[in-house]
């Protein structure tokens, strides 16, 4: 099996991982946890709701950069620094989900954690899709 490393230039360049490796044969695209920055990969806002959109786009940009959409993600693990955070904004989240993904929903985890390698990120998503 042949294994492709996907990291969209639009993103910046990730430090000490890869965004996303697609293993070829079984077209099996891993994405690295994605948190709420920018291109330049800075958290622009410390509000809950618009970190949760930029990392689920941030998601999705590299699973279109391996040739797949939304409806290719088998499995989302979302980790929160804040379970009631989520919780809280469940309707806003809901909205941006919907807006994101549409009615496609994969097997999902949210996952409360103590932290995160970046300290001003509130929520890091990862998942693993299927391409072609």
């Amino acid at each position: 099996m042949k294994m492709t490393i996907i990291n969209p230039e639009t993103m910046g360049m990730p430090s000490g991982y890869s965004n996303g490796v697609l293993v070829e044969g079984g077209k099996l695209l891993f994405v690295a946890g994605q948190i709420g920055w920018d291109h330049a990969q800075r958290i622009i806002s410390d509000d809950f709701v618009e970190q949760f959109a930029l990392a689920l786009e941030n998601v999705l940009t590299i699973v279109r950069a391996a040739g797949g959409e939304a409806t290719s993600i088998a499995r989302l693990l979302i980790f929160v620094t804040n379970k009631k955070a989520y919780t809280e904004n469940l309707k806003q989240v809901g909205a941006v989900y919907r807006q994101l993904m549409g009615k496609h929903f994969p097997a999902t985890a949210l996952i409360e954690v103590s932290g995160l390698v970046e300290d001003l990120a509130q929520i890091e998503i990862e998942a693993i899709a299927m391409i072609g």
